[in-house]
């Protein structure tokens, strides 16, 4: 029998979001009744809820970025008890057969993973996410949060961390190894905290000095402003790997030619607008361009116990249920440092 609960839902495309129910299935024997504590706010949320990245299904209610605690398991659970720490980020199933998801690698599920939210279940139904006061979720797709990080600072990393661990360990970032991370926001900010914990020498490329003190408060060992051409003069052939966290279309000619050869410009961030490229930019280094999207469960669980062990979380402000429509406009802004977090207890 589904349940209703209470959420923040978007009732319609680019409308402000508004306290409502929502139905939550009952909870089968390989599932989890995870009463919310903390949900993030990703500037994804911002995009699905404005129809920024294509047509959304409606009403909306986002969030992928769910720290909570276990309050009923099924039959059958095994993974997880009554009581326990757990998150949630982007996906809650996928195929479970294809070779990706085999591997360990359900963000790339050939069927399609099923999001969290703005998303449709097997049965058919929609997903709605994290804004809400509980989320009932299979064992299986369902992180264990070590002690050693709060929940609040730790619902970002089911996002914001893994979007940015997953890229730096794929492409080794560590010691002797350059990394760039471009824009110091919600995600920029995890990777400058994560690439200097892996050991690597870190520099942040931002339109403008105005966060360079958080930048190295951080662990970013140079800051640079992209607004100054001087930049990409002084920084020509620098860096093993650059990664991407703006949503806004990039002069990928330009940061492409900050690579040595065989660097990679990888891209975690999506502008909804297309973008231009000389493939010369790509040719004359060996260079690549790629992308990278979140991580599958071993590696997002990898991850959370990494930030565990060398004492990360997220730089959060902390808000009300009835103030996400103002933070909303505040992240489009880039007026937070650097991920608001919204209080269940609120809702």
């Amino acid at each position: 029998m589904t349940t209703n609960v209470t959420a923040y839902a978007a009732p319609a495309a680019k409308a402000p979001l508004e306290r409502t129910t929502v139905p939550r299935r009952a909870v089968g024997e390989h599932d989890v009744l995870i009463e919310i504590k903390y949900a993030g706010i990703c500037h994804s949320d911002i995009h699905q809820a404005r129809d920024g990245w294509g047509e959304g299904i409606f009403p909306m209610v986002p969030g992928h970025e769910i720290a909570g605690i276990v309050t009923e398991t099924g039959s059958a659970v095994t993974k997880h008890a009554v009581g326990d720490r757990v998150g949630v980020g982007c996906f809650v199933d996928s195929c479970r057969e294809c070779q990706y998801c085999r591997q360990g690698l359900q963000q790339y599920c050939e069927r399609g993973m099923t999001a969290t939210y703005n998303g449709r279940d097997k049965a058919g139904d929609p997903t709605y996410g994290g804004y809400s006061s509980h989320i009932v979720v299979d064992e299986d797709y369902t992180l264990r949060i070590p002690e050693g990080i709060s929940l609040d600072v730790a619902a970002p990393l089911l996002c914001a961390g893994i979007t940015l661990y997953s890229p730096l360990a794929h492409w080794k970032a560590g010691p002797g190894k350059k990394v760039a991370v471009v824009g110091l926001g919600g995600l920029g900010h995890m990777g400058v905290k994560i690439a200097h914990a892996m050991g690597a020498e870190v520099t942040v490329l931002s339109q403008s000095l105005r966060k360079q003190e958080d930048g190295r408060r951080l662990g970013a060992d140079h800051y640079y402003a992209t607004s100054d051409p001087a930049t990409f003069e002084e920084l020509a052939g620098s860096f093993d790997l650059i990664v991407s966290t703006v949503s806004a279309p990039l002069d990928f000619d330009a940061y492409l030619s900050l690579l040595k050869t065989d660097g990679a410009l990888v891209n975690v961030g999506a502008p909804e607008d297309q973008v231009k490229l000389n493939l010369f930019s790509l040719i004359g280094g060996r260079r690549t361009l790629a992308g990278s999207a979140i991580g599958g469960i071993p590696e997002t669980q990898e991850m959370l116990d990494f930030c565990a062990e060398h004492g990360l979380g997220a730089e959060i402000e902390l808000i009300r249920a009835d103030q996400i429509n103002e933070a909303y406009e505040r992240v489009v802004d880039s007026d937070v440092r650097y991920r608001f977090v919204i209080d269940a207890a609120t809702l």
